[in-house]
C-alpha cells in the first residue's frame, strides 16, 4: 500500500481547519454555510485519520532516535514501543488510504430492492419470500424500515415477484453487493422422494432517485390505466386504479397496482422509474470510466450466479469471495453482518490494490 505522504496530510489537516474557521466567523449565507458544513462533515474524519498517521510517525522518529541511545535500557524499551507503534501505524495508514478512496456517491441513499423467482418454479418463489424475509430481518437489526412497492405473490407461497423500499442510514452501502443470482439447494416440501433440489431468485438493490437527480418529461411518459387483477386475471377492484407508465426514449415500462388508488399507484410507479433510470446513468458512468464493468465483488452484474444457501449442511457460501458459512439458519434470521462485512472488506481491498496499481 503506497504511504501517504506529509504533504497530503499537512493539505487535509489545513483545508479543514479553514473550514472549521470560515463556520466560526458566523458570517457565511445560509446556502454557502450548508455547503461549508457539508464539506466539514465529509473533511472531518478524514482529517482525523491524517493527524493521527502524523503523530504516529512523529513517535516513532523519536523512538528511532532513542533506540540509538547508549543507554541499554532506554534502547530495549524503545525497541519495544517502536514494535507497537509500527503495527498502529500500519493499521492507521491503512484506515486513512480507505477514507480517501472515492466514495460511491450513493451509499447513504435508501434502496430499492426488487427479488424475482427463477428457475425452479414453486420452489423457486418460496425461496423468493425467504430471501426477503431475510432482508427485512437484516433491515430490523440496522433499523432500517421496508415499505412494499409492490408484490406478486405465488399460490403455493412465497412470491414470483416483490419490489420493497428500504429506508435508513447507509442502506445502499450495506446492501448493494446482494445483486446477484442467489441459488438454493434443499428439498421442497412437495418432494416425497427427498431429492434435493436445486432453485433460484434474482436479487437487484438499486439506489433510490430523487426528483432532483433524474429530471422525467411528461411527454416522454405514455400512462395506461386499468382495472386491478387478482390470480387468474379476476378484476380485484371496480375502478381503474391500476398504473402502468412505459418511459418512450428508453422503453422501459413500469406496473404498479397495488394500491387501491389511482394516484398511489402513480406516485409509486414513477418512484420505480425514476430509480431505474438513475441506476442505468450510474451504470453508463462507470462503463465510461472502467472501459469495461471489472468482474469485481462490486460489479452489479445481475446475471452472476453469487451465492448459495446449502440446507442439508447448513451453509451459506458466496462465490465471489469463497467464503462459507455454516450458519445458514442465523442467516436467514437476518444475521448478515458478518458476510456483509466480509464483502465490504474484500471491496475496500481490491480498490485499494488498483489505487496502488495505478
Amino acid at each position: 500500500m503506497t504511504a501517504i505522504s506529509p504533504d497530503r496530510i499537512a493539505q487535509i489537516e489545513a483545508r479543514r481547519d479553514e473550514l472549521q474557521a470560515l463556520m466560526a466567523t458566523g458570517e457565511l449565507p445560509g446556502d454557502r454555510f450548508v455547503q461549508v458544513s457539508k464539506e466539514y462533515a465529509e473533511l472531518e474524519p478524514v482529517a482525523e485519520a491524517a493527524g493521527a498517521v502524523r503523530r504516529l510517525r512523529a513517535e516513532a522518529e523519536s523512538l528511532e532516535e532513542m533506540s540509538q541511545d547508549g543507554d541499554e535500557e532506554l534502547r530495549r524499551l524503545a525497541a519495544e514501543e517502536l514494535h507497537e507503534n509500527r503495527e498502529r501505524l500500519a493499521a492507521a495508514e491503512r484506515a486513512l488510504a480507505l477514507a480517501l478512496l472515492p466514495r460511491d456517491a450513493a451509499d447513504e441513499r435508501p434502496a430499492m430492492l426488487e427479488i424475482r423467482a427463477g428457475t425452479g418454479g414453486d420452489e423457486a418463489a418460496l425461496f423468493a419470500g425467504d430471501l426477503f424475509r431475510m432482508y427485512q430481518r437484516y433491515a430490523d437489526t440496522r433499523g432500517w424500515r421496508v415499505e412494499m412497492i409492490s408484490a406478486s405473490a405465488s399460490d403455493a407461497g412465497g412470491f414470483k415477484e416483490v419490489v420493497a423500499s428500504v429506508t435508513g442510514q447507509g442502506v445502499f452501502a450495506r446492501l448493494k453487493f446482494e445483486s446477484g443470482v442467489h441459488r438454493v439447494q434443499r428439498v421442497p416440501v412437495t418432494e416425497s422422494g427427498g431429492r434435493i433440489h436445486t432453485s433460484a431468485a434474482t436479487v437487484a438493490v438499486l439506489p433510490e432517485a430523487e426528483e432532483v437527480d433524474v429530471q422525467i418529461d411528461d411527454k416522454d411518459l405514455r400512462i395506461d390505466v386499468y382495472r386491478s387483477s387478482g390470480p387468474g386475471g379476476q378484476s380485484v377492484n371496480t375502478t381503474d386504479s391500476a398504473v402502468r407508465i412505459t418511459h418512450l426514449p428508453t422503453g422501459l415500462v413500469v406496473i404498479q397496482q397495488d394500491e387501491k388508488s389511482q394516484h398511489k399507484n402513480k406516485a409509486k410507479a414513477l418512484k420505480v422509474l425514476r430509480t431505474r433510470l438513475y441506476e442505468a446513468e450510474r451504470e453508463r458512468l462507470a462503463s465510461e470510466r472502467s472501459g469495461t464493468r471489472k468482474a469485481m465483488v462490486g460489479s452489479g452484474d445481475r446475471s452472476e450466479r453469487i451465492r448459495t444457501y446449502n440446507f442439508p449442511q447448513g451453509r451459506v457460501t458466496d462465490h465471489r469471495i469463497n467464503l462459507t458459512l455454516h450458519r445458514l439458519p442465523e442467516i436467514l434470521e437476518g444475521e448478515m453482518d458478518e458476510l456483509i462485512g466480509a464483502l465490504i472488506a474484500e471491496d475496500e481491498a481490491e480498490r485499494l490494490a488498483t489505487l496502488d496499481a495505478a
